[in-house]
């Protein structure tokens, strides 16, 4: 996801319209050109699987967002170190009782088929989020209005200080600038048009998605010709591909052989902490998970670091809340040992026996199959049968939506500031609740924190929320994985994010 909504990321994740072109279909934009260079210059990047659809306003699929960082811009941008900095915004202003933001954009930022980028863009793709109540809706919780004064100018008013406002405009692509003809045409789905590095050539269903260069981009000119998205479910074969030179660029390596490919001098394979959350789901909608003495039993039958092991090698840290043990926000709080024992009394306690649970997890992101195989050997332990049952990705997201799963696995992928952790996923009637989780008791602290300007302050308040959260099992938490990417040793200029964000626009590729 997000990135969050993925990002939301989240790599967060949850339930989007679902749009696309019919298996087979190629969708050619520019007539199969190639931008404003010589060829030879194009990297194929391998992910691990097809986006839903490329509306960025309306996808919260990672693979979606993996291409879309390419193709669009937000008002401002995290940097490497997650620090918000100028984007299509050069520089903003705030009113002493910081509810008027004013932002003044970039001169002369044009749409990828040349029309300028102006002001009235920016509130318009922002009412259209609000006002559809799209994915990242939430983000706007606390904006009163978007004006736009003059074509050079941007002002948001708010009802309440948002400490995490610049995070909420531009954390993550699902608050991209979008062009209303672009969106009324519906062309947007499969067509974006962007003010990106990169602009959307040919999308053809099932194989891949070629972007070109934008020769109208604000900043510095991408080295690249373009980039060829190419889609491969199974690691070792996305692997091999790189190793092959059939592709430049992956993030979709066997997670057991990352020490080996660490050492391979014809390769660079990089980790880094991510910002992502990996979790288990129970909903609540359905007996017996709305008793909390159920979910906590669960809680306690699991092993966290024997599931980490089976489903990262190394390559991620157990953990019993959402935000990594390296950030600033990290809260200490693991009430969950490996207790089978405790689990058997709090499922009697219940009268809870012989329970059969459904476990929904997707092809489309392997870790998944491979933690719920040990989590249903887990389980079986005190008592419950889990039938595993695997779906594609537009599935999986189209039954969570529905709310037809007695629980299910994913992650959260980007996150950056806190709320983006928990709001939508734990608030009562949050975006991405599905598993229909509610305390009162949690909704005043997480709309409490989303003002708190005091830094100290807001973190006490999202450790008392973490704690409750946790403590209700709303999410039994599993581990954060790092991010691994591996790349030819022709590819220069890359660097690897911890909130998964793939640029490519400062990329050169040797010959």
């Amino acid at each position: 996801m997000t990135r969050s909504t993925i990002v939301a990321a989240a790599l967060a994740v949850a339930l989007t319209a679902l749009a696309g072109c019919d298996a087979g279909e190629s969708v050619d934009v520019d007539g199969g050109s190639t931008a404003g260079g010589s060829t030879g210059s194009t990297l194929t990047a391998a992910i691990g699987g097809e986006p839903d659809q490329l509306d960025p306003h309306k996808t919260s699929a990672y693979y979606s967002f993996q291409v879309l960082e390419n193709v669009y811009d937000t008002l401002v941008e995290p940097d490497a170190d997650l620090k918000m900095g100028p984007a299509l915004a050069t520089r903003w202003t705030t009113s002493s009782d910081q509810l008027t933001w004013t932002f003044t954009l970039r001169e002369g930022a044009r749409f990828s088929d040349g029309s300028p980028l102006t002001a009235p863009d920016v509130v318009y793709s922002y009412q259209r989020i609000i006002n559809e109540k799209l994915n990242a809706a939430y983000k706007f919780a606390t904006v009163k209005t978007v004006t736009a004064p003059d074509p050079a100018t941007v002002v948001v008013t708010l009802t309440a200080p948002t400490p995490n406002l610049l995070a909420n405009l531009g954390g993550f692509k699902g608050v991209a600038i979008v062009q209303k003809a672009n969106v009324e045409s519906g062309a947007i789905k499969t067509r974006p048009v962007g003010s990106g590095p990169f602009t959307l050539a040919s999308y053809t269903s099932g194989d891949t998605i070629r972007l070109t260069r934008n020769d109208a981009y604000w900043g510095p000119k991408p080295k690249l010709d373009g980039v060829t998205f190419t889609f491969v479910k199974d690691p070792t074969v996305a692997w091999q591909n790189l190793r092959g030179g059939e592709v430049q660029w992956t993030d979709n390596l066997p997670p057991q052989q990352v020490p080996t490919l660490k050492e391979d001098g014809a390769l660079t394979v990089a980790t880094t902490p991510s910002t992502d959350y990996w979790y288990l789901a129970l909903n609540e909608a359905r007996k017996p998970y709305d008793d909390v003495n159920v979910r906590r039993a669960v809680a306690f039958a699991l092993d966290r670091e024997a599931i980490t092991k089976a489903a990262k090698f190394g390559q991620a840290t157990a953990n019993q809340t959402a935000i990594p043990r390296g950030s600033s926000w990290y809260f200490d709080y693991a009430p969950y040992r490996h207790d089978p024992e405790q689990a058997r009394q709090l499922l009697g306690g219940a009268g809870v026996s012989g329970r059969t649970m459904d476990l929904m997890v997707t092809s489309e992101y392997p870790e998944t199959v491979t933690a719920a195989q040990v989590i249903a050997a887990q389980l079986k332990d005190v008592g419950i049968t889990v039938k595993i049952r695997t779906l594609d990705f537009a599935q999986w997201l189209d039954e969570q939506g529905k709310g037809n799963f007695d629980a299910f696995l994913l992650g959260w992928l980007g996150n950056i500031d806190p709320d983006e952790f928990y709001y939508a996923q734990h608030r009562t009637g949050g975006t991405f609740n599905f598993h229909k989780y509610s305390n009162p008791t949690v909704d005043t602290l997480l709309d409490q924190a989303r003002t708190q300007t005091d830094e100290a302050a807001r973190k006490q308040t999202y450790e008392r929320a973490a704690k409750q959260i946790v403590d209700d099992a709303s999410y039994v938490y599993l581990y954060n994985p790092d991010v691994v990417q591996g790349w030819s040793r022709k590819v220069t200029g890359y660097q690897v994010r911890s909130d998964r964000a793939i640029r490519f626009r400062d990329v050169a590729l040797n010959r």
